[in-house]
């Protein structure tokens, strides 16, 4: 029997236990709960399934790129190719250009290119433009809706004034009227300015509030003062006010600092020794208070709010800091006094009082923030440039008639207020030359960037080394691209053999085509055997013969189906993992569909000595449905290739039955998970293809589907992991027409020679690559950023490019 005491013991155990559980499983709920709120408010870009293999034009995206830095409240209209989701919370846009680089060239440099290829979840074809892509963006015309707008806004406020455009705070914010969420400090600016943050070094024995992810417009405002003493450790807390955002106090605190105290600073801290000395509260006793206090979507206010929150040993990620709303140039800052004097018209600090009240400076410092974000940043200049800056906002009176204002983008976007800004080599760019920065490098590009990266609203970076890199290689555009269209080209093809006598052409097709779409059939003859090169239009076609009919038996003699083996195709392997893991086709599956009279027990490799042909009545078929050898070759005389034909015209040649639709595809894959998106691809017939692309709403369920491929296969469906882009029509790009003219001009061989400077291209692509990663990395949250690699166009070829889109949020 089990002592009272200890059965006691132990039923508390479990509720203590049973307790935290529930408590932990609350807390995890409420985050949840606070991460799906959030979420479903960032910005974010999608593009419908119509037009994912719609080439984005220039004037695409010039109409996309005005929409996200100008809006509805602009008279900017939403692109009609993309959608751009809750773009009043953009808070800037940028674009980089990466010079001379195509679509068949990142394809080619799949592997090395890893960050752009993993971190963009959009990516479509870029029709290459005839006008120079930054100057076409900045010169663009914004639609009439939009001239219009700011023609009515010209004429109420008489221009944007040089003063107020440049002016330090109207950089930083813009001139919208926006939400608190627009204010709070990003992760990176609070480590910039030194404020404590989770996990720097330095902070590891401070306090952690319990707060959300993320916080709302709606978040409540809390404003925050403390007031120190100098000890032997420094200045330690002395004094806590804390007031909510209707300015009632709710925090009041006189504080023992643990360490011995050198000076009460009476004169800024209004502390004496005689009010600490009955004090036993300390550091840890105000934290717990604070925990208690804050609700989880909290916003802290204050003056210079770092020492503060130092002085706590508190770390809490949202917080205003209206030092830095009202700033001034080169870091300096307004003193709080000042502020609330000229700003709020209230006497704080004043020499009749004896330090600092904490309350006082606490209550201030919300209502700044609060004022802030009420009037937006461009009525607080307005009202109190002259006080508080020292400037003034000149008005000229119009004379006569005046210009009608100027509809090109650049000139549009400064008129709103917004920065623009070009950096990269000298070029005649069609913006003001101030708002242009010229540099030798791409490495110099990327510093220039980075150092001013916090206060442009709109810029357009050009990264020139790989077209610098052609240059100097004197290699020929015309003959590298033939190269990267043969190599693509590889990737789509396998040899098929050996095939008996008789078996030509039209057999290799009919044979083939169960796993594809052949694009073109090469039958190669040797002194004994027949082989064949087939080319299949998808990178999926090719993977799917390799799979299937590797091993089929024709005629009683098994073929092989492999890769060819080239220097082209060494890393196939590593490149169709990539493959797979690509954004944009994680979630996808392949579907291929099987004709109504083939038995999908053909379509697998046989090693029984037995020949798989199409159902057929007749004594010589076995219970599987395949001839025996014996049986074959005994059938009438006929030769094989009249007797193959004619087993293979009983099939119709495309019946409706075969057809894929999506209700169809819905009912057969629905159970593997929630199918968000079905491709049927459509031929130039008009006729829907016996291919799909499979989209499921998470990897789970595209894994179980390819766990299914056997059963799958009994219900006539051939499945793989999804290889090509959506945006792609065939993996291999350029037109029939522009690879015969390759073949034509080159040999397999010259064109594909391993050339020494390859080396040097994969080394110019990778540094690239990481220097996208360093500027997307110092981006502002909410930026849209789009990269776009240009493509060309020539008297020889038109080579198209690629447009990848996201918009950074760290949230996600």
């Amino acid at each position: 029997m089990i002592p009272p005491t200890l059965s006691c013991s132990s039923r508390k155990r479990k509720e203590n236990t049973s307790t935290s559980s529930q408590e932990t499983s609350k807390k995890m709920k409420r985050k949840i709960t606070d991460i799906e709120r959030v979420v479903h408010h960032l910005p974010r870009i999608s593009v419908p399934v119509t037009h994912l293999q719609q080439q984005v034009t220039l004037d695409m995206l010039t109409e996309l790129l005005q929409f996200a830095a100008l809006g509805k409240n602009n008279g900017a209209q939403q692109p009609s190719w993309c959608h751009l989701h809750h773009q009043k919370n953009i808070q800037g846009v940028n674009i980089v250009v990466l010079d001379g680089l195509t679509q068949c060239l990142f394809y080619k440099h799949f592997l090395t290119l890893q960050y752009l290829r993993t971190n963009y979840n959009t990516r479509l074809t870029f029709t290459p433009s005839t006008t120079d892509l930054p100057s076409g963006i900045f010169s663009s015309k914004v639609p009439e809706s939009v001239s219009s707008c700011f023609a009515q806004m010209d004429q109420e406020s008489n221009q944007l004034r040089d003063v107020l455009r440049l002016h330090p705070v109207i950089r930083k914010f813009g001139t919208e009227v926006k939400g608190l969420t627009a204010y709070t400090l990003a992760q990176e600016e609070m480590i910039k300015r030194h404020f404590p943050v989770r996990g720097v070094q330095g902070f590891e024995d401070f306090v952690s509030t319990e707060s959300a992810d993320c916080v709302t417009d709606s978040s409540p405002l809390y404003g925050l003062d403390c007031e120190m003493c100098l000890t032997e450790q420094g200045n330690e807390l002395a004094r806590i006010s804390l007031v909510d955002s209707s300015g009632k106090c709710v925090l009041d605190d006189l504080v023992r600092p643990p360490n011995r105290i050198l000076n009460y600073l009476t004169r800024f801290s209004g502390i004496t020794a005689a009010m600490l000395q009955p004090v036993t509260t300390i550091v840890r006793d105000v934290q717990v208070k604070l925990l208690r206090l804050l609700p989880r979507d909290a916003v802290l206010v204050g003056h210079s709010l770092e020492n503060d929150l130092r002085a706590l040993k508190l770390i809490h990620p949202h917080v205003i800091d209206t030092s830095l709303l009202y700033r001034k140039e080169f870091g300096q800052r307004f003193k709080l006094k000042v502020l609330a004097e000229t700003v709020l018209g209230k006497q704080i600090q004043t020499e009749e009082q004896r330090g600092h009240d904490p309350m006082e400076d606490a209550s201030a410092a919300l209502e700044l923030a609060q004022y802030f974000i009420k009037a937006g940043p461009r009525q607080v200049v307005e009202r109190h440039i002259k006080e508080l800056w020292g400037e003034s906002l000149t008005v000229s009176q119009p004379t006569g008639v005046q210009p009608a204002p100027s509809s090109r983008f650049a000139d549009v976007l400064q008129r709103s207020g917004q920065s623009v800004t070009f950096i990269g080599k000298r070029a005649d760019i069609t913006i003001n030359p101030s708002n242009q920065q010229w540099h030798s490098s791409d490495k110099e590009v990327l510093a220039s960037f980075r150092r001013q990266t916090a206060w442009l609203s709109f810029s357009l970076v050009q990264f020139s080394s790989f077209s610098e890199h052609m240059k100097n290689s004197g290699l020929q555009q015309e003959h590298h691209h033939q190269r990267l269209h043969a190599h693509l080209r590889h990737m789509c093809v396998v040899f098929a053999g050996p095939f008996p006598p008789g078996f030509g052409e039209r057999d290799v097709r009919r044979l083939f085509r169960h796993c594809g779409a052949v694009k073109r059939i090469r039958m190669l003859p040797t002194s004994h055997r027949m082989h064949a090169e087939i080319e299949f239009r998808l990178l999926e076609g090719a993977v799917l013969a390799v799979k299937t009919l590797s091993g089929y038996s024709v005629h009683g003699q098994h073929i092989q189906v492999q890769r060819p083996v080239h220097e082209s195709t060494l890393d196939l392997d590593l490149t169709l993992d990539a493959l797979k893991e690509d954004p944009l086709n994680v979630n996808h599956v392949h579907v291929m569909r099987l004709k109504p009279n083939v038995n999908p027990s053909h379509i697998i490799p046989h090693t029984n000595g037995h020949m798989p042909v199409p159902d057929a009545p007749g004594s010589h078929w076995t219970e599987n449905g395949t001839m025996t050898i014996d049986a074959y070759n005994s059938k009438m005389g006929a030769s094989f290739d009249e007797t193959v034909r004619n087993a293979y015209d009983q099939l119709p040649q495309d019946p409706p039955a075969c057809t894929l639709t999506e209700k169809e595809l819905n009912k057969v894959f629905g159970h593997f998970g929630v199918v968000e998106k079905i491709l049927l691809p459509v031929k130039p017939n008009g006729r829907r293809a016996r291919h799909a692309s499979i989209k499921f709403q998470s990897p789970e369920g595209a894994g179980a589907a390819l766990g299914s491929s056997e059963e799958l296969r009994d219900q006539r469906y051939l499945i793989c992991p999804s290889l090509t882009p959506g945006h792609l029509r065939s993996w291999a790009p350029g037109t029939k027409t522009e690879m015969e003219a390759v073949e034509d001009k080159f040999s397999s061989s010259s064109i594909m020679e391993n050339n020494p400077l390859d080396g040097k291209m994969e080394r110019v692509m990778k540094k690239l690559d990481d220097r996208l990663r360093k500027l997307f990395k110092s981006l502002p949250d909410h930026t849209l950023s789009v990269v776009v690699l240009p493509g060309q166009t020539s008297l020889n070829g038109h080579f198209p490019g690629l447009c990848f889109m996201e918009v950074k949020n760290v949230f996600l």
